[in-house]
């Protein structure tokens, strides 16, 4: 009861200005981050690029231009968060939240491309041996390296997994990828200054492994979020959170898919077949304003009221040849709508 009243007291709104806010600020803060790790990298692919021209350093060359490449990543992210803060138009409906999921695939490409560098890379240097100089200055460049690209990692993947973009974790995957190439660089400068030269390549071709294992996981996001595929997990919780709403007596389909990083839903809900309209209304607003409330992520909700089946006819039996055959909860249609006002009866 206090939890509820504290509620009405508060100020608050899901009007479109407010739910537009919310996505411009969750927009701003993946800017953000993107510009401050380019920063950090290009500052780190500055020093590196140094002690290359003084040592001749091949494999700390590959390192820096992944740190370069990496760094260059930012800009079609930036492009993709810029274009999610479009508003939507007659054309795409939903906004250009998409563009950020695009961005992405460039993203898992750039890491398939890094990991075929440094296989290459480390199988040149096992057919053709050399020995760098300056070797503790190669070793020091190669700590920044890792160091930058580490920090950076965290960083992005930390940022992303706050708005719920997958494009920018998969990017932080991809600095935490150049880290560990940084690393590799490390051991070869060691087994360099040890007289093993072919430390470096086979250390090279066992780091290539974990970059693809890296690749594995940012791919598998990515193509997820493409295929609108969503934790099960919130399923069950916005179903939990239907439930729980005044007027509703069961629960149908929920659907629900990301858009970049914004949340969208799509629910059905019973109602007491005798209510008017207006109430059966009022009843699919208090359910999307329980959902907005309760996730975060979520801008827009479409709720759409069924009368509880007792007994009566089906009330889309019209439908039935058009349905899809699809899992929902009890009683649920499971038919496929069109697009609608959120929260319409």
């Amino acid at each position: 009861m206090l939890s509820r009243l504290r509620h009405a007291l508060r100020p608050h709104s899901h009007e479109p200005a407010s739910t537009v806010d919310a996505a411009m600020e969750a927009s701003a803060a993946g800017l953000r981050a993107l510009w401050i790790s380019f920063a950090a990298l290009a500052l780190t692919t500055v020093i590196q690029a140094a002690v290359v021209a003084v040592s001749g350093s091949v494999s700390l060359l590959s390192d820096t231009i992944h740190n370069a490449s990496d760094a260059l990543i930012a800009v079609p992210l930036a492009i993709a968060f810029v274009l999610g803060r479009r508003p939507p138009n007659r054309r795409y409906t939903y906004g250009y939240d998409r563009a950020e999921d695009l961005a992405g695939i460039v993203i898992v490409v750039m890491i398939a491309a890094s990991s075929v560098l440094v296989c290459y890379e480390a199988i040149d240097r096992l057919v053709h041996p050399r020995r760098p100089t300056d070797l503790l200055a190669v070793a020091a460049a190669a700590l920044i390296g890792f160091a930058g690209n580490e920090i950076v990692a965290v960083y992005r993947i930390r940022v992303g997994r706050a708005i719920g973009s997958a494009a920018l974790v998969a990017d932080g995957l991809h600095a935490r990828a150049d880290g560990i190439t940084s690393l590799a660089v490390l051991l070869g400068a060691g087994g360099a200054a040890l007289g093993a030269y072919w430390a470096d390549p086979v250390v090279g071709l066992l780091i290539t492994v974990a970059i693809l294992a890296i690749l594995r996981q940012a791919a598998r996001d990515i193509y997820r979020r493409l295929m609108d595929a969503v934790d099960p997990a919130m399923i069950d919780e916005a179903e939990r959170i239907l439930r729980a709403a005044p007027g509703v007596l069961g629960v149908g389909q929920v659907r629900l898919r990301w858009t970049g990083h914004r949340l969208r839903a799509d629910c059905e809900v019973q109602v007491d077949p005798g209510c008017s309209a207006v109430q059966a209304h009022q009843v699919t607003v208090a359910a999307e304003h329980a959902l907005l409330h309760a996730m975060p992520a979520l801008v827009a909700a479409l709720v759409h009221a069924d009368p509880l089946p007792a007994g009566g006819p089906d009330p889309h039996a019209d439908l039935a040849s058009h349905r899809q055959q699809q899992p929902g909860g009890p009683g649920g249609p499971g038919g496929q709508r069109g697009p609608g006002e959120p929260g319409r009866a």
